[in-house]
């Protein structure tokens, strides 16, 4: 570790400095904490980036406690202000949708498993529920995506009028809905079976077919449409 006046990053030999170093050997060669000293840039009077960069890790419980924080908490430590945790979330933010696939207008669905790869990198630090509707055509095929309803830790309120009216607007001929299960564990509570019964009956009323109602946890999913509970809502 390098303490006293010459700790800064400028003082360390060339091919030591993460910046040289990845530039000479890639970003494989570099630990966690330079990686994020290169995206600091600098440190404070008493430490490194380098040094601020462990610190961070240490505090947020390593690059999982860094994605989950909000900025509040990554200006908490000493070094990162408004601007470092911009930067930092603006990465993290890439790196997320870097391993996402892509969902775009004309995209088709063949499977469950195509939204969960989407949508798992995208919304599996977010620390409340997020409710989505997917909107598709005859064809099955994507016309856009949008967020419903934003809820607590435990609840998100959704109605029928308002998780249909995209759909109204845009003419589409079905739908999927899709949220998150902050706790990790994607099981259907009572009220996610309620919410998907009203769905589907709201939706035959609309003439608006719903194909699936799945829920996101940690690293897995349950889909409504996979398990045959969608016509067993229908039927209720």
């Amino acid at each position: 570790m390098h303490n006293g006046k010459g700790n800064g990053i400028t003082h360390w030999p060339e091919t030591e400095r993460p910046r040289e170093r990845l530039l000479i050997r890639g970003p494989e060669a570099l630990s966690d904490a330079q990686l994020l000293a290169i995206l600091l840039r600098t440190g404070r009077r008493d430490s490194s980036a380098v040094q601020v960069a462990i610190e961070l890790l240490r505090r947020l419980g390593g690059l999982a406690g860094l994605a989950a924080s909000g900025v509040e908490e990554l200006c908490a430590v000493p070094g990162v202000g408004p601007a470092k945790a911009a930067q930092l979330k603006a990465a993290v933010e890439l790196g997320r949708r870097a391993i996402a696939t892509p969902l775009s207008t004309g995209t088709r669905l063949s499977s469950s498993r195509d939204l969960f790869k989407h949508f798992h990198p995208l919304m599996r630090d977010v620390k409340h529920e997020l409710f989505k509707v997917i909107l598709l055509d005859a064809k099955n095929t994507v016309l856009k995506e949008q967020t419903v309803s934003e809820g607590s830790l435990t609840l998100s309120i959704v109605h029928p009028r308002e998780a249909f009216s995209a759909a109204v607007r845009e003419s589409a001929a079905a739908v999927i809905f899709l949220h998150n299960h902050p706790s990790g564990d994607p099981t259907p509570s009572p009220e996610d079976r309620q919410l998907t019964d009203r769905l589907v009956a709201a939706g035959r009323v609309l003439g608006i077919r719903v194909l699936d109602h799945v829920i996101l946890g940690e690293h897995r999913y349950v889909s409504f449409a996979d398990e045959g509970w969608l016509k067993e809502a229908g039927e209720c």
